[in-house]
């Protein structure tokens, strides 16, 4: 497969199985290739990654609905349980991390870009969470990224010992495919590529 097959098949597949046509070995290999390989400013290498499997996957979703349900109204939260429950039904969840500690070291070693540190970041934060999802989706495995975080940061880094200066990103379920992605929509290039000859 070439790289923009690879970009292609990367889809957000939300019906996915409590199973894994690759091993935890081969997931845990690929997570890591992506952290070493993935570019960040400075080579600060400050993405951070926890991959949750079996009850510490299940754990997490129903921490999720928890406290979703404990900000909202019954009959929204319905609703919202059957959507946990499909994300709960994946094989396991990668949690997305940067690592904050090294921002604020490379903000006080060079304050003439100290600003920019965050960004750039988040920059390689979103980086990571493409090509990990890219590599799952070459090995025929579906995922999703959700956005939890606010809401459980701190009973994750309680529950599995995280340490405080990891801020949590995102939350990517990951599994084998039950149902296919629908038909993406592309806008038209020419209102979003300009290039000068």
């Amino acid at each position: 497969m070439n790289y923009f097959d690879a970009l292609e098949k990367r889809r957000s597949i939300y019906t996915l199985k409590s199973s894994s046509r690759i091993s935890d070995e081969k997931i845990e290999e690929l997570v890591g290739h992506c952290l070493l390989h993935t570019p960040t400013a400075f080579n600060s290498q400050n993405g951070r990654v926890v991959v949750l499997l079996k009850q510490d996957h299940h754990d997490l979703w129903e921490m999720i609905r928890a406290a979703l349900k404990a900000m909202m109204s019954e009959k929204k939260f319905v609703k919202t349980s059957a959507k946990i429950d499909g994300f709960k039904a994946a094989y396991g969840t990668i949690l997305f991390f940067e690592d904050m500690g090294v921002v604020k070291g490379l903000q006080d070693r060079f304050p003439l870009y100290a600003h920019n540190f965050p960004i750039w970041s988040s920059q390689a934060a979103g980086i990571l969470q493409g090509n990990v999802w890219t590599s799952l989706a070459v090995e025929g495995l579906g995922a999703s990224l959700q956005h939890y975080s606010q809401l459980i940061e701190d009973q994750v880094k309680v529950k599995w010992g995280i340490a405080e200066d990891w801020k949590l990103l995102a939350q990517m379920p990951f599994g084998d495919i039950d149902g296919q992605a629908s038909e993406k929509v592309f806008s038209d290039l020419d209102h979003r590529l300009i290039v000068f000859k």
